[in-house]
């Protein structure tokens, strides 16, 4: 793992070496076990290292390859290895001993162009092939791994993270305000519509799945991979299918173990970061290493106010999970005195830009910050599983069926999830119509409008960014049906590159990796091509991975449907001791005329209104979700004065 930086001069002229070693100079914020650089006529790159797998430990980043004449520098680990070596035809001798970047240059020298789409891992590259006078980079499919990029009259930069750049003697830092207007706009976790922009003026990113050249000043930037058609699989049984995920979820979850390092795991009590631990576990025993699991709860005095179908606290099913798969130490951590505002200046330092999942950045980073002190260099999640191994929404499923006209299957079916969560027939009935009407083409009631919801953005800077009249940003088409949603999961690259940056920089900050095997591209081929019927099944919704977890999971834990948790419930109730502190920093907004020219003052007034004495059951009301909002992009936009 790396933070990786590079400069290329146009027209052959040499490169400063200068502007390089200040660039270099930023990323010495992160830890390090190594840092280097190479320099050769017009081209500087640099490395800031982090160990985490066997390889790493001795690999020489800037790394030369005088033979083929090609210079990589990489923050990358390299999952399918092996089918590599074969294609490649690379001897079992020298297997062990092959960097994850010296296979990155053997897959460029084979493929050229087409290399990325070779490649199955977490990765952001530059390679510099000196014989064409040619850089090329590439970012992999899930956007795992960043890659920001700059370029003007005489050259070219880039950088994994935003700041190195901004040393640049040709680069001012300016606010970016297209970007701006459609985070502000946007009520969906992803930040812009263009992803290959940023927060900043001039600095700009390379979207996921994309690979770029730089030729002499001309750029050309191209997409390698696609998840928009996948072949269906046609298997005989349900235990066919049940048996080739286990195979393909296995292989991801054990190359995503591969560190000389200690293994830690975000877990809560369901069924995505469940079977993510159940299959590492028994795998780290093997190794006689444990797996490090981290764990949310509330604080002490927090008293529950959600419904009786959510859960707060975890921690029985977290614990029916960690005895069942065995050699899994727990770590119930409940971060007191830490709430979304005490960490606001410091996830905008580590992320470079304004966020929206401000609910979770205390528990996320507070993972990150006790993996770091037992020694983890990867830390598993399971954060795509709710479209990948465990989708499976019934009730979506069975209004499929009744307008297929199987009245019979849809009410059986229907009747039997009824039985399974708890739930009345005649509650789920209503909105399994509606689900029904949405799918239906032909119905004048499909697409219908949600009550409007608070907008932060202000009217004229919308008007002015041309963004008021933007489908995907209004709020519509919330009545998507469960395949649209899930096809946009992996077709919009927002998303994929909205997790990437977060997994990238609390990474780099805090010395270890991210995994998710939930998003390795086999398993998102797979899942996307198991048919729908195998997801539900007898009124079991995520029907595939509740087959698939049995002798792997606890019954109280693979066969729930009662109840499911919800993270962090308490957010709120831990802003209470410093609300007034923080509505006087909302008061001062309000007077800030630069802020004004961006941000709804009038209704940002009027949920202040609303909220001078909140209570904790309040927590996911619009309007004092924008109050965070407002705040958060406040603070970043004063960095631009």
């Amino acid at each position: 793992m790396s933070a990786i930086a590079g400069i290329y001069s146009f027209g052959h002229e040499p490169v400063c070496t200068e502007e390089g070693g200040k660039m270099m100079q930023v990323l010495r914020k992160y830890p390090a076990d190594r840092v280097c650089a190479w320099c050769e006529g017009s081209i500087f790159l640099g490395c800031h290292a982090q160990h985490v797998t066997p390889e790493s430990v001795h690999e020489r980043l800037p790394f030369y390859d005088e033979e083929r004449n090609l210079a990589i520098t990489a923050d990358a680990i390299i999952d399918n290895r092996s089918e590599l070596f074969e294609r490649l035809g690379v001897g079992q001798e020298r297997r062990q001993d092959i960097t994850d970047s010296e296979l990155i240059l053997l897959t460029y020298d084979k493929w050229a162009l087409d290399a990325a789409r070779y490649l199955i891992g977490d990765f952001a590259f530059v390679i510099w092939d000196a014989g064409r006078h040619r850089l090329y980079g590439a970012r992999d499919m899930a956007g795992s791994r960043t890659l920001y990029t700059y370029q003007h009259d005489r050259g070219f930069a880039f950088s994994t993270v935003v700041a190195p750049l901004l040393t640049l003697s040709s680069l001012r830092k300016e606010l970016h305000e297209p970007w701006l207007a459609e985070f502000l706009s946007i009520r969906a976790m992803q930040e812009s519509i263009d992803i290959g922009t940023t927060g900043y003026k001039h600095i700009n990113q390379l979207p996921p799945a994309h690979w770029f050249t730089m030729e002499e000043g001309k750029s050309t930037i191209q997409k390698y991979a696609s998840l928009d058609n996948v072949e269906p699989l046609r298997l005989k049984t349900g235990g066919d299918y049940v048996e080739a995920f286990r195979e393909v979820f296995s292989q991801a979850v054990n190359a995503r173990l591969r560190t000389h390092r200690g293994v830690g795991a975000a877990l809560s009590g369901g069924l995505d970061s469940g079977a993510v631990a159940s299959f590492a576990a028994p795998s780290l025993r093997l190794q006689q290493k444990p797996l490090h699991a981290y764990s949310y709860v509330p604080v002490q005095d927090f008293t529950d106010w959600t419904p009786s179908t959510l859960l707060a606290n975890e921690r029985a099913y977290i614990q029916s999970t960690a005895r069942y798969v065995g050699n899994i130490h727990e770590n119930y951590l409940d971060f007191e005195g830490k709430s979304p505002f005490s960490e606001i200046d410091i996830w905008l330092e580590l992320m470079e830009a304004p966020y929206k999942y401000f609910e979770n950045s205390f528990w996320i980073r507070g993972f990150y910050e006790k993996a770091q002190e037992q020694n983890v260099g990867v830390l598993l999640t399971g954060a795509r599983g709710n479209f990948t191994i465990s989708w499976g929404p019934a009730l979506d499923y069975y209004a499929r069926q009744l307008l297929r006209l199987h009245w019979l299957q849809s009410f059986q079916g229907l009747w039997q999830y009824s039985k399974l969560t708890g739930r009345r027939v005649s509650h789920l009935l209503p909105v399994m119509l509606k689900k029904a009407i949405s799918l239906d083409s032909r119905s004048w009631l499909r697409g219908g409008n949600r009550s409007p919801l608070p907008s932060l953005i202000h009217p004229e800077f919308a008007k002015r960014m041309n963004v008021e009249d933007i489908p995907t940003l209004s709020g519509t088409g919330w009545m998507k049906n469960a395949d649209q949603a899930r096809k946009e999961k992996f077709t919009n690259l927002a998303i994929a590159n909205k997790n990437g940056v977060v997994a990238t920089k609390l990474s780099l900050r805090y010395g270890l990796w991210e995994r998710d095997p939930t998003g390795d591209s086999r398993v998102i081929r797979f899942c996307l091509s198991v048919p729908f019927e195998q997801y539900v099944q007898n009124g079991r919704d995520r029907a595939l991975i509740r087959g698939a977890m049995r002798d792997y999971l606890p019954d109280d834990v693979r066969l729930n449907q009662r109840v499911r948790g919800v993270q962090p419930a308490d957010w709120l109730h831990r802003m209470l001791p410093c609300w007034e502190t923080f509505m006087g920093e909302l008061q001062l907004l309000c007077h800030d005329l630069h802020a004004a020219e961006f941000l709804n003052i009038d209704v940002i007034k009027t949920a202040m209104a609303k909220f001078r004495q909140p209570r904790p059951e309040q927590a996911s009301d619009p309007n004092i979700r924008l109050l965070m909002h407002s705040l958060i992009v406040y603070r970043f936009i004063r960095g631009f004065n």
